[in-house]
């Protein structure tokens, strides 16, 4: 790849993430001079639990997931990212290894930004800090969600409330991941979900089109096994 080519993939991927694309382009340059590119297979592992947390890691092309894996053998999938979307954030904070495993879901090209570079540009430029810090609160509400509902509902009110959040406000969804990692992510089965799936079907609350779209027809009734 040339030079130009590399300077263009890099800056692009600096230009996605929240807390960089506001700053000028001059300002984006010197983090761009910084960051490296990987890519990575379908089924690639990113990073593994146990390993040293040293970078910041945006995702540039593709999408990742984000798991953790129980001695058991058992897989809680925390979260899907997408180009612009970042992982690794506690490496600018703690000296702490990673908890968790982060796997290539396609063809991926990932961005990264080692953790003391990091820490230079957020000293020059507080507001990355800042934007960095609304971006890690904003997961760590989600997970506390998550954990809650986990604890608290059965698999029917967190497919029911999955759909709902996926939703916000529109009729037609498209799950963003597989019913198998749907299902690590929720906490149950595989069969599980689509059973309740298509129990939502026959008692008219959704329609499932082919693998992943699904329209809902009764968000009320949703709502109401949701909030069981």
């Amino acid at each position: 790849m040339s030079e130009y080519c590399q300077k263009d993939s890099k800056e692009l991927c600096v230009a996605k993430v929240p807390f960089f694309n506001h700053l000028a382009m001059d300002e984006m340059m010197k983090i761009v001079q910084q960051s490296s590119h990987r890519d990575y297979k379908k089924g690639e592992t990113i990073f593994r639990d146990g390993e040293p947390l040293e970078s910041l890691y945006i995702v540039h092309k593709g999408r990742v997931k984000i798991f953790q894996l129980f001695p058991s053998g058992k897989e809680q999938l925390l979260r899907i990212l997408e180009p612009g979307e970042f992982m690794g954030e506690l490496a600018l904070f703690t000296d702490q290894k990673l908890d968790s495993y982060a796997q290539a879901m396609e063809h991926t090209n990932i961005c990264m930004i080692h953790k003391h570079d990091m820490q230079r540009l957020m000293s020059d430029y507080p507001s990355i800090a800042i934007k960095i810090l609304e971006q890690f609160s904003n997961r760590l509400d989600q997970t506390e969600k998550l954990v809650g509902q986990l604890s608290a509902k059965d698999a029917e009110a967190r497919t029911a409330n999955y759909l709902l959040e996926l939703a916000e406000g529109k009729e037609v969804v498209v799950l963003p991941m597989s019913k198998k990692d749907l299902a690590s992510h929720l906490g149950t089965t595989q069969e599980t979900i689509s059973r309740r799936l298509s129990q939502f079907q026959m008692n008219g609350w959704i329609e499932q089109k082919g693998q992943r779209k699904i329209k809902l027809l009764d968000k009320e009734a949703l709502s109401a096994i949701s909030d069981t």
